[in-house]
């Protein structure tokens, strides 16, 4: 069996390599010159610079598994321990998240009235019809308005840059659900869930990864080098696909490779890319599976990396700071990245990572380069206060950012898996479809790598 993966992200990237590693044969056409996808680390004049995502949780199997195969597992880094601090900038200010419900409750994060209220969470009451809802709806039932508005939506900020009113409660924290469905409330919930965590790690059943804020020390292009170096010859860049063909043993896929035109037959072709790019390859086949795939959104994301030199401004406390829609600004967040991750600059140098527009500011992403870091520190001076001129400044957009699973986004996928169905041995997988961060787009690949060598297993087997 020959698997041709069509997309050198992440995804593309750790499903070709966990086939080979099977046995299975596999290749990944890739349309650009280099591969990663969104995964991109640049080093620039003292400064390690990520142009997509920065970490990851040290929590999931597939991703430490992949990195101990690669050779790599002793580069990962955990965030150092001054990151610990995170921060909302609300009401004007940068205020600290609590570390415990006593430490909430004593806070100022949110107006007195605003906290009972979160305290009386406990007594709140399930969806009354059992659909899928809006995270704010959910929120609101739950935690009241203004922590919907100020806590629950930082923290969907953080991943997905999204809007709250449009964004499925069960496919973006479906752990949220689950605790509604199980135990009513999410306080009770949780708690739950962390004594069941505490007894199982105790009893020597827990699992063994610490859910660390982690990277590597070279940034997590560490990952991306590594296993384009593993695959070699089975990555070809510059091929861009350009149509599907359903033969008799599998799939003809048609490219053209550094302008040349190109074929290959493949058993199984899985689509490893943004999904409005699935749905051109997939509209010649089957126009109805191109149009749910073309209806996934994205939101926009600008990333403004300023670098200060050693000395020009005070080192920033803890991990960052998120900032809800209601404060009507064009930043999302900032990652003090120098503070969490020390290794990533040179002698004390200051980097800070800002994040601009999202979903409910897309015209922000529009705007040119200078006009971008001129508006992220101008931000940055009145909610932080920060106004010393940066030695380095580097603008990435990304018209395309994070796939948005809005409401009906499970449904969606059921009848994507369901219309899959009449096209045997063509798959759809990558950040669009179930997880939009680094460790989803490994467990996805490990998990579909695995199904599809398996079937290969039995192949042999039967004949």
């Amino acid at each position: 069996m020959t698997v041709a993966v069509i997309g050198g992200g992440i995804t593309g990237l750790a499903l070709a390599h966990r086939l080979r590693a099977r046995g299975t044969s596999a290749v990944v056409l890739e349309s650009t010159s280099r591969v990663g996808g969104n995964v991109q680390t640049h080093a620039r004049a003292g400064y390690l610079l990520e142009a997509g995502p920065n970490s990851f949780l040290d929590r999931e199997p597939t991703t430490r598994e992949l990195a101990e195969t690669l050779g790599v597992s002793s580069r990962i880094r955990p965030a150092d321990a001054a990151a610990k601090n995170r921060f909302v900038f609300t009401r004007g200010a940068l205020r600290a998240l609590p570390a415990s419900p006593p430490a909430f409750l004593k806070s100022d994060i949110l107006p007195l009235a605003s906290r009972l209220r979160v305290v009386g969470e406990l007594f709140s009451r399930r969806n009354p019809t059992g659909s899928d809802e809006s995270l704010a709806q959910l929120g609101r039932r739950h935690l009241g308005r203004e922590a919907t508005s100020v806590l629950l939506d930082a923290m969907q900020t953080g991943t997905y840059a999204g809007d709250p009113e449009q964004l499925s409660a069960e496919a973006t924290f479906p752990q949220l659900v689950k605790f509604e469905r199980e135990h009513r409330s999410l306080i009770l919930g949780a708690i739950r869930a962390q004594r069941a965590a505490r007894q199982a790690k105790a009893a020597g059943a827990g699992p063994g990864l610490t859910g660390q804020m982690s990277t590597f020390d070279g940034g997590l292009g560490v990952l991306v080098d590594a296993l384009a170096k593993a695959l070699g010859g089975a990555v070809r860049t510059d091929a861009r696909v350009e149509g599907l063909e359903r033969v008799a043993d599998g799939w003809k896929v048609r490219f053209q490779e550094r302008g040349q035109p190109a074929e290959l037959t493949a058993s199984h072709v899985v689509l490893a890319v943004p999904a409005h790019v699935a749905a051109a390859l997939l509209r010649p086949l089957d126009a109805e599976l191109a149009r749910q795939a073309d209806s996934i959104p994205y939101a926009p994301i600008a990333v403004v990396h300023l670098g200060f030199a050693p000395g020009t401004v005070p080192k920033p406390d803890g991990f960052g700071f998120l900032v809800p829609a209601v404060e009507g600004t064009a930043m999302l967040g900032t990652i003090h990245v120098s503070t969490t991750f020390p290794f990533r600059v040179e002698g004390g140098r200051v980097l800070l990572t800002c994040l601009m527009g999202g979903a409910r500011r897309p015209d922000v992403v529009a705007r040119d380069e200078d006009a971008l870091a001129a508006l992220a520190r101008e931000e940055l001076k009145a909610m932080a206060g920060l106004t010393a001129t940066p030695e380095l400044t580097e603008v990435i957009r990304w018209p395309r950012g994070i796939p948005q699973y809005t409401v009906g986004h499970l449904e969606r996928m059921a009848a994507m898996d369901e219309r899959l169905k009449r096209w045997p041995g063509l798959h759809l997988t990558g950040n669009a479809y179930r997880g939009v961060g680094v460790n989803d787009c490994i467990r996805e690949a490990t998990r579909l790598a695995d199904a599809l060598g398996g079937e290969a297993a039995g192949a042999v087997q039967s004949a």
